[in-house]
Order: structure tokens, then sequence, then C-alpha cells
């Protein structure tokens, strides 16, 4: 399947019923799909007049009980923040897709990472966070979205799934894994109708500055579990490295060419894949750092998981940059020459 459709199928297979859209390259053949698939079993399907207006649609949808979904590509993304806020203030679960292009601005629709900050960071206003899965196949873009469906409702939380332009369009064999049966917590926030219940009430407008705090407070000791319960890594020939070079989704896929190429010359190195941006797997960079001596952070943009990786290591000598920005994707051999610069430099 192409990348952007088996999402689709993931999220069609999870339980998704409601999807809310607005076009943009290159993540329409995902928003061309839930159109189709939406009709077949009996959804709804919208194509909002404005990014703002889908993400708005959204927390509706899941105000009301229901599995909902939007996605979108650099640009669109930024104009859902504000929504994307309100999803997180009012505790409802959401999942939102970002199959990144080049940028800032409108930039192109090659592949890239640069939204890395506003995916990790909150991206929005106010002191929140999403979970950020990032795959680095057909096979997880799959696997990851019927995750993340769960992971929202457990945590009522919305949940980012980052691709990219690259991504989204391949084409692999994947085999569509029927849904492990998860325990979640009942929705008894469900707005549907008092029908002789109390009233239940959503908001974000909090005006009392305690009860906003305590709202505030609540909030962190949900990210505070996550960061506990959700990091997800891939490791890959790290038992022995000395240089562990550490990148995620299409960037990752380049780097272990590149790290297989080295180590037919004899280098010890490995890969360690982050499948979770936020929560960032510390503790895994934290247990190869015990034997590795140079951390080689590649990223296809100007740097921005480096400074993750640094924060976790301590240590800024231990870790060097290389990146191509913009939609430049490069070679494993390109970066297996990176790998062979660094290693003779650093006596490694």
């Amino acid at each position: 399947m192409k990348g952007t459709n088996a999402l689709g199928e993931a999220a069609v297979q999870a339980g998704c019923r409601c999807y809310f859209g607005y076009p943009i390259t290159p993540q329409n053949e995902l928003t061309e799909y839930m159109a189709k698939r939406m009709a077949e079993v009996g959804g709804v399907f919208v194509q909002g007049e404005s990014e703002t207006a889908s993400i708005n649609m959204v927390l509706g949808a899941a105000a009301s009980g229901v599995r909902a979904m939007t996605s979108s590509s650099s640009p669109g993304i930024s104009l859902k923040q504000e929504g994307i806020s309100f999803i997180a203030a009012d505790e409802l679960p959401a999942v939102i897709v970002n199959i990144m292009r080049g940028g800032p601005g409108l930039g192109n629709i090659a592949p890239s990472q640069g939204d890395y900050y506003q995916a990790t960071r909150g991206g929005g206003h106010g002191d929140y966070r999403t979970p950020v899965f990032a795959p680095a196949s057909v096979q997880e873009l799959y696997d990851l979205t019927m995750h993340a469906f769960d992971v929202a409702d457990i945590y009522r939380t919305p949940v980012l799934i980052l691709g990219d332009g690259m991504l989204g369009q391949i084409m692999e064999p994947i085999v569509l894994n029927k849904k492990n049966k998860v325990k979640l917590p009942p929705k008894d926030y469900v707005l549907d109708g008092a029908k002789g219940r109390p009233s239940r009430i959503i908001r974000s407008l909090i005006l009392d500055t305690r009860e906003m705090e305590a709202h505030n407070w609540k909030l962190k000791r949900k990210y505070d579990l996550m960061r506990k319960e959700l990091p997800l890594w891939e490791e890959f020939m790290t038992d022995d490295a000395k240089l562990v070079v550490v990148a995620y989704g299409t960037a990752a896929r380049i780097a272990k060419g590149a790290v297989k190429r080295s180590r037919k010359e004899g280098l010890a190195v490995g890969l360690l894949r982050p499948m979770t941006l936020w929560p960032f797997p510390d503790e895994a960079i934290k247990s190869v750092a015990k034997n590795a001596r140079l951390f080689l952070v590649f990223e296809m943009n100007t740097g921005q998981m480096v400074d993750d990786v640094r924060l976790v290591l301590e240590d800024s000598s231990k870790c060097v940059f290389y990146g191509r920005p913009g939609g430049e994707v490069p070679s494993p051999m390109e970066i297996s020459r990176i790998i062979g610069r660094y290693w003779v430099q650093k006596e490694l």
C-alpha cells in the first residue's frame, strides 16, 4: 500500500468514523482515501472550508464520543495549532497527522523534518504537550496509527503522527494486523444529552486563576505519566557501537543503510531510532551512552532533535550534528562518508 493509504486504513480499522480535513500537498491522498472509506463504513467525511474549521470539527466530534482524525502538511498544521491547544485543554482524544514538507513558509512539497520543534513542544499556545509518533515505514504508519487512537483515548489527549512527503508516497508490502483489544477507560465526559443525569461541561475558559492553576498541574501529572509509559525506540547494532547515529523517520531509513555500509568497512557503528519524539526516549540514550563515545544526530533539517539528545547526554562534546534541510534527501553513501569523517576526527 501507499503510505497515506495505509495510514488511512489503520484509522478506519481503529474505529475512526469522523475525518475532517483541508487539501494540501503532499498529504492529499490521505484525504482522498478517507473520503472514500468514511462513506463505505457509515462515517462522516467533511472537507472543511479551512484548516481552522477542520480542527474545530474534530474537537466537536471528540466531545460527542467518536474517534476523529484530521491531517495536513506543515503550514496547514500551523493553522490548526489553536484548535489542538483547545483539544488538549479540554482533555479530548484526537489524532492529527502531519505529512511534513520543506519549509519554512510555503516551502515545497519535498520530504523534510523541519516541524520537530512544533510537534514536540506543543506547537500552540499554553502549557501543554502532545504525544508524537514517528513511523519509518509503511508498516509503522499502519501500526502506530492504530496505537495512536488507543493512546488518545487512554490519556484523553491529542496525538500527533509525524511523517513526511517520502513516507506518505512510497509503496511497500504490509500486513494488515488485526487490532489488539485494549481496555479503554469509559468516556464519562461525552456530551450526548443529559437524559436525566447531571449536566457535563467541557471547557477551556477558566477565569479563576487558582482553578486554572489546578487544571494545569493536573495536565502536568498526566504528561509525567506519559513520559514513563509511552517512549518507543529501535536499536540497531548498538551493543558494541563506539559511534551511534540518532535519526527518526525517513532519515533513520537512510541512516540504517549508512550504518550497514560502515560496518562492512569495519567501523563499530550503530543506530538508535526514536519512534516517539515526545516523550523522547531519554533512558534509551542514557543506556547506549554507557559504551558509545560519540553520537551523530542526523536530521533532514538544520538541527532540532539534536537539542533533545544533548539534553539527555549533558555533555555536548559527545554529540555532533549533520543535516540536510529544505527537502534535500541524502543517500546512505553520503551519511556513511560523514560517519567516516567523524570516526577519524574523534579517533574512535
